[in-house]
């Protein structure tokens, strides 16, 4: 089971780095344009209108889970490189699993720290004032 993950992930990588290429919106709008310019050819019918349709739909409804699973790994990475980063520094470890808050938890202590950071930035005005008048 292990494999199929691992064998997933990279898969989902692999495709998420491949959609977000110019090249590949390019190859998306030629396809549409081909459709498009078939459309006298079939006279418009429902089958010329149906390929598209499907087509579009089935690959909107795979990427969503490809790109769900590489988005959710890269935050997780991010998680974990910025808990590092707490643990190593003077930042308060209470920080660590926030992401875990529910959404007015997460509201309320982010009004804590936006006050808390106005607090520093008068202190550092005070301080950088003291220090141009003793000059």
């Amino acid at each position: 089971m292990a494999t199929l993950r691992h064998i997933f992930a990279h898969f989902a990588t692999r495709t998420s780095e491949w959609a977000g290429k110019p090249v590949t919106f390019i190859l998306a709008l030629i396809a549409v344009v081909i459709w498009a310019a078939l459309g006298p050819l079939f006279a418009y019918s429902e089958t010329w209108q149906l390929v598209i349709n499907t087509g579009t739909t089935i690959i909107t409804f795979l990427m969503v889970f490809v790109l769900q699973n590489a988005q959710t790994r890269d935050t997780r990475a991010i998680q974990a490189k910025l808990d590092e980063i707490i643990l190593t520094s003077s930042a308060e470890n209470r920080f660590i699993g926030i992401e875990n808050l529910d959404e007015e938890d997460l509201k309320h202590l982010d009004r804590l720290v936006a006050k808390a950071a106005k607090g520093q930035i008068r202190q550092q005005k005070k301080a950088w004032e003291h220090c141009k008048m003793n000059r």
